[in-house]
C-alpha cells in the first residue's frame, strides 16, 4: 500500500510540475501579427472580388431607370386612386349618416343619389382630363 500511495504522491508531484511549464508560445505568432495577416488577407481577397464585378454600360442603365420611375408613378397613381375612392366614400357614408339623422328615408336617399352622382362626374372628369 504504500508504494500506491507513493506512487499517486509522484504522479501528482509530476503533474503540478507539468502544469507550471511555461506553455509553448503559439505557432501563428502573437495577436498583431496574425491581425496583420487577416488584414492583408482581407484586401488580397478584397482586390479579386473587385476584379470580377461586370458594371452596365450607360445604355442598361438609362433603361434600368426609366423602368424603375415608370413603376414608381403607376404604384403612386395607384395608390393615389385608391386613397381619393376611400376618402370620397368614406364621406359620401359621413353625409349618409348625416341626412338619416336629420330627415326622412326619402331626403337620405336622394342624398345619397345626388353624392353618388357627383362622385362619378368628378372621376369621369378626372379620368378624361
Amino acid at each position: 500500500m504504500a508504494k500506491k500511495e507513493i506512487s499517486e504522491a509522484a504522479q501528482k508531484v509530476a503533474a503540478a510540475e507539468k502544469s507550471k511549464q511555461k506553455k509553448p508560445a503559439n505557432p501563428n505568432g502573437n495577436w498583431f501579427v496574425r491581425a496583420g495577416k487577416a488584414i492583408k488577407k482581407f484586401f488580397k481577397d478584397l482586390k479579386g472580388e473587385i476584379k470580377k464585378i461586370v458594371w452596365p454600360d450607360g445604355k442598361t442603365v438609362l433603361k434600368s431607370t426609366l423602368v424603375v420611375i415608370f413603376t414608381v408613378a403607376v404604384i403612386g397613381l395607384a395608390i393615389f386612386a385608391v386613397d381619393w375612392l376611400l376618402t370620397n366614400g368614406l364621406q359620401l357614408l359621413k353625409d349618409a349618416a348625416k341626412n338619416a339623422a336629420d330627415g326622412s328615408a326619402e331626403t337620405t336617399a336622394a342624398a345619397v343619389e345626388a353624392t353618388v352622382a357627383g362622385v362619378i362626374n368628378s372621376v369621369g372628369n378626372w379620368v378624361i382630363s
